[in-house]
């Protein structure tokens, strides 16, 4: 990579270029940004030749900390731009969503990796936990509008508020699976003592601090930014969204708890502190530019490595194409319907929010970051990372072309 390090910024170039004139040139088109930067990738990774093959399992550090920081800039933006106020009716098919739609698709991928692809029961159980969650980052194009901006319907808002919190909420299944490989490799059994640390650790422990961490760093850093003093200085608004990000994400970690939702929570505990001021839609701005740009990296990236897995003639087969479509036809809208039944929404609605759960960088981090722990087979994590690349690049494409044809059938709604 190194001896082409300056022919690969000129690929970044074009990437942003591409980003910067999109609305224009493709302003009438179905063609979503994202399927654009990664189709780009694509066909520079497998007619660039002389490029080093990017394999994802001898890179997996830089990959976990790439993503790690997109998505963390992404969850920042998705809890400022929320203007919903926090109430059990408004919030209540978002937390079915996170409760029962979430589950049942990790469940059904884990069934998929064990039984179609001979998975270990560990690395089936990873399997169904890094693709559970939405993603915030290729979901901005469905999300709710900048603050104060109005038009908040329920989908938006629903589709914005679940990618903002299950990413955070799918890390206690992907420590479960790490857990459960690692208890195989010393030849030892998953016990119900195992299980029971799990969920008083990983599950009550860590949701619990990550929610407090983040109201309270949302909180304070929302008085001194509000304060009557910082109010007769110009505080730059680049500057603020950083410091919230990081220091929700470092003081969760520190207290061995998921940034991921301490910084979602933080954002809109930030938000809901002089909700209607102007300064929001600075930050959303600031976050919303920086998300963009690291989103055509790590896109341009992503299609370069299928394009020269392609190339390579990895091995993709029928199984693959197969639980791929199941997962994203079937299993996620089953799911979502499930869960919004008995919800007072609109048939459309329910559809559309079912429908659009797309797949992306998120997936990519929690993948890296389970397998950087050494405890999972090469021939698992190869399988994983092709299953994984597939999904990703067809929700790409599948709720790139069909996401604005979904929200438009749907009633605005009235609150």
């Amino acid at each position: 990579m190194i001896e082409n390090y300056n022919l690969f910024l000129l690929v970044c170039g074009t990437a942003f270029l591409l980003g910067a004139l999109f609305p224009i040139l493709f302003k009438r088109t179905p063609i979503s940004l994202p399927m654009l930067q990664v189709s780009f990738g694509l066909a520079m990774g497998y007619f660039w030749t002389s490029l080093s093959f990017l394999n994802p399992l001898d890179n997996g550090l830089i990959i976990e900390k790439l993503t790690e920081i997109v998505v963390l800039v992404s969850l920042v933006g998705a809890g400022i731009k929320i203007d919903t106020e926090l109430s059990w009716r408004l919030w209540r098919p978002t937390i079915r969503l996170l409760l029962i739609t979430m589950p049942l698709g990790i469940f059904a991928m884990a069934v998929l990796g064990y039984y179609a692809f001979g998975m270990t029961m560990g690395a089936a159980i990873l399997l169904g936990a890094v693709l559970a969650p939405t993603d915030p980052v290729l979901a901005s194009s469905i999300q709710v509008g900048p603050p104060n901006t109005g038009g908040e319907d329920t989908p938006r808002f629903t589709l914005t508020s679940e990618a903002g919190l299950n990413d955070g909420l799918a890390f206690p299944f992907v420590y479960l699976a790490i857990k459960i490989a690692e208890a195989f490799n010393k030849g030892e059994r998953f016990t119900a003592e195992m299980l029971w640390s799990w969920f008083t650790h990983d599950v009550l422990w860590k949701i619990g601090a990550g929610l407090v961490v983040g109201i309270v760093v949302g909180k304070v850093m929302a008085k001194l930014v509000f304060s009557k003093y910082s109010q007769e200085t110009s505080i730059s608004q680049g500057y603020v969204v950083i410091a919230l990000t990081l220091m929700a994400y470092g003081f969760a970690e520190f207290f061995h708890s998921y940034g991921f939702i301490a910084v979602f929570v933080a954002a809109f505990a930030f938000r809901r502190s002089e909700n209607k001021h102007s300064y929001h839609h600075k930050l959303h701005d600031f976050a919303e530019q920086s998300e963009g740009l690291l989103m055509s990296l790590v896109l341009v990236t992503f299609g370069m490595l299928i394009g020269q897995g392609l190339q390579a003639g990895v091995e993709l087969t029928w199984r693959v194409y197969i639980v791929s479509f199941t997962f994203l036809l079937l299993i996620r809208p089953i799911g979502g319907f499930i869960a919004l039944s008995g919800l007072n929404l609109p048939h459309t609605e329910k559809y559309a929010i079912s429908a659009l759960g797309i797949r992306g960088i998120g997936t990519l981090y929690y993948l890296s970051y389970a397998l950087n722990q050494g405890f999972f087979a090469e021939n698992d994590a190869l399988k994983l990372w092709v299953v994984c690349s597939i999904v990703i690049f067809t929700s790409i494409f599948i709720h790139g072309l069909s996401a604005n044809k979904l929200l438009r059938m749907t009633p605005k709604a009235s609150r």
